[in-house]
């Protein structure tokens, strides 16, 4: 097991702190506060590859494999996760249609993505009443003059009223999960309309909305994959996003590690650093264990995509982990600084409300559990 990182993910775990220092950081308080969508910062990113990067250079993207991703996920979430989320859903987009795109398609579509032309990318799965089963959705594409006519609501979608490529999944036919296909809609499609902004407690600054279909109507070019593949794309979606939130907890987490730290040696009380008293030295050894353990996790999870070998198991290990972990620290970062962890003075605060929709999305954790259990079981039957 090599733990060293190559030329290349150097590079890009550099460029991507350097930008996340020096472009997200200085503005993620306004960020958070006045819920600005970073469409501009989505731009820059696309200009350094952090778009696509685990995308082929043909296509506009970087080239750099998983654990490039995740390191660079790392670096954007520790200035801002409002940011890094859009990046993620983006990213995920984009390596869909690479991967189950037609030639046609990639050619139209990813270059957009990963140069920031189309703002960024959207995945709409979710439905009001159908979250971790998405096999329970009821939006419906029906073959009507040799063109789908969608029509429904999907839930949470991230960037969902910027995003240029938006990735549907639709009910073709009534099989249950087999009945689910997938297929590309662009912004601005006469019938899909984004409705209200959600008022989040974290990730203010990044766009959730719901999405409605009413007779939207997209040709046969826009099928992404085989008809009643639907399912099947999703699940090979979200293992591999759940490695980018698992690296977006890891980032947040070390965030709040580095505030605490330096706050503990600021903060004075009874005469000394409150950083030499014992309970908070054991608080923080604590934290930067749990989040060093779940960077370990995440990169594995990243390295066995990376060379396309089974993760299902890894990258719901690691965002499982990664995301409780993520919870903990910050909740312990926002008790060492006291009351000034509780006023947005300090960036604590929002790094705790940003880590708590991690256990939530791109699968609860409890869902986590349903598939790691499941795997270790069929392992051992094996």
């Amino acid at each position: 097991m090599n733990f060293e990182l190559t030329e290349t993910q150097l590079m890009i775990r550099d460029a991507a702190r350097k930008f996340s220092r020096e472009v997200v950081a200085p503005r993620a308080r306004k960020t958070d506060r006045e819920e600005i969508f970073p469409a501009e910062v989505y731009a820059q990113m696309g200009e350094l590859g952090l778009l696509g990067v685990n995308v082929p250079e043909a296509l506009g993207g970087a080239a750099a494999g998983v654990v490039s991703y995740a390191l660079a996920v790392m670096e954007v979430s520790a200035a801002c996760a409002s940011t890094s989320v859009g990046m993620c859903v983006t990213n995920m987009v984009a390596e869909l249609i690479v991967q189950f795109g037609t030639p046609e398609q990639q050619k139209k579509h990813v270059p957009r993505l990963t140069s920031g032309a189309a703002v960024a990318g959207a995945f709409a799965l979710s439905e009001p009443h159908a979250g971790s089963d998405p096999g329970a959705g009821r939006t419906t594409a029906v073959k009507k003059d040799g063109r789908w006519v969608l029509n429904g609501t999907k839930q949470w979608i991230t960037s969902g009223a910027y995003a240029g490529v938006v990735i549907v999944w639709a009910r073709t036919s009534n099989e249950g999960n087999k009945g689910l296909s997938c297929f590309i809609v662009e912004k601005g499609t006469p019938g899909m309309t984004p409705g209200k902004h959600e008022d989040k407690m974290g990730l203010r600054g990044s766009n959730t909305v719901p999405l409605n279909f009413e007779n939207c109507e997209v040709g046969d070019d826009a099928l992404l994959g085989k008809l009643g593949d639907g399912f099947k794309l999703a699940m090979v979606a979200l293992d591999g996003g759940r490695i980018g939130i698992a690296s977006q907890a890891c980032g947040v987490g070390r965030a709040a590690i580095e505030a605490s730290v330096k706050y503990s040696k600021d903060r004075h009380a009874f005469g000394q650093q409150i950083g030499e008293f014992q309970a908070l030295r054991f608080m923080m050894a604590d934290m930067h264990t749990q989040q060093q353990a779940a960077e370990l996790l995440t990169l594995r999870a990243a390295t066995l995509k990376e060379k396309k070998t089974p993760f299902s198991r890894e990258a719901s290990m690691a965002k499982l982990f990664a995301s409780e972990m993520s919870n903990r620290v910050c909740d312990k970062a926002v008790q060492i600084h006291g009351g000034y962890g509780y006023i947005d003075e300090f960036p604590v605060e929002r790094y705790l409300r940003d880590a708590r929709v991690q256990t939530i999305y791109e699968g609860t954790s409890e869902i986590q559990r349903i598939v790691i259990a499941r795997e270790v079981i069929k392992a051992a039957a094996s």
